[in-house]
């Protein structure tokens, strides 16, 4: 059994949190693996939200996005500006190892997801709350600082069942046309972050809208220590692209806007940013990123 976190529950009364069932029999089969491996396979993506404009839409681009996900089965899978009927999609797709949580960014099953899909035989949720990037956090669909759109954040306390021990993930996605909004989000998740439960790792995944590296929101989530880059800090990685692409080629050691963020103590064993298409269509605009940890017991 887990909760929403106490302080939310007035202020969000009107937010529906909406966990889902969602991998195949060939996908739960390699995500159990062996009961000696506490490696945790984690995936940032930003979904492209569902629309019927072609020659990408959704209903073009379901099946590969089923085709990877059922491939990379990732235990933890943080996931930027799915709609609720997509996140249906994807649940369905993945099958009922899976379940998921969330709420849209203008309360309940409107607009946008910061949806945090999970492995259920690997991951249980004990806890979890949202809060709004703005000066009033807690008041559903607020926007105080001159972003182009409603921004929030999705977090859960898990216990990972193979290991025993517990870990925070936060899932965000960041203003794409305000840095102001952008540096003062960073600002008030790390702030957030800091309240949290010290003696826990954190994973944090999320889309930021700028590169990586030499921009103040990248010092501001890994300014002091508390985060580090997975990509940075991997032993092994795969080749860097943009990880935005926008259904144009791809461009080799490309803006990484897209991020997984954890705490030192997490050893990162891999790192990738997933290219995968089918007949040149491709599951989403960004390319999802991944990466094996190990979080420890």
């Amino acid at each position: 059994m887990f909760s929403r976190r106490h302080g939310m529950r007035a202020a969000a009364a009107a937010a529906l949190v909406l966990p889902l069932a969602a991998t195949s029999q060939e996908a739960a089969a390699a995500a159990s693996g062996p009961r000696h491996d506490t490696r945790l396979r984690v995936m940032t993506f930003n979904l492209r939200f569902a629309s019927d404009t072609e020659p990408n839409s959704w209903a073009a681009r379901r099946p590969v996005m089923r085709e990877l996900l059922r491939h990379e089965a990732p235990h933890l899978l943080g996931t930027q500006e799915g709609l609720y009927g997509q996140l249906r999609d994807i649940a369905h797709d993945l099958g009922p190892r899976y379940d998921w949580l969330g709420t849209g960014r203008a309360g309940g099953s409107r607009d946008e997801f910061m949806a945090v899909f999970y492995d259920t035989g690997r991951l249980e949720p004990l806890e979890y709350d949202h809060f709004w990037l703005s000066d009033t956090p807690y008041v559903i669909g607020s926007n105080t600082w001159g972003g182009a759109v409603v921004r929030m954040v999705t977090w859960v306390r898990f216990h990972d069942r193979r290991t025993g021990g517990q870990f925070y993930a936060l899932n965000t996605h960041l203003d794409h046309r305000s840095q102001p909004a952008r540096e003062r989000a960073a600002a008030l998740i790390t702030e957030r972050l800091g309240g949290l439960d010290a003696a826990l790792p954190r994973i944090v995944t999320g889309d930021f809208n700028v590169a990586a590296h030499g921009n103040p929101v990248y010092d501001a989530m890994l300014g002091g220590g508390s985060l580090v880059d997975a990509w940075d800090a991997a032993e092994r990685r795969g080749a860097q692209y943009a990880t935005f692409h926008g259904y144009r080629p791809l461009v080799p050691d490309g803006d990484r806007i897209d991020w997984i963020l954890t705490s030192p103590s997490v050893r990162t064993h891999y790192a990738a940013i997933n290219t995968y298409s089918r007949d040149g269509q491709f599951p989403s605009d960004h390319l999802p990123v991944q990466a094996v940890l190990e979080l420890g017991a």
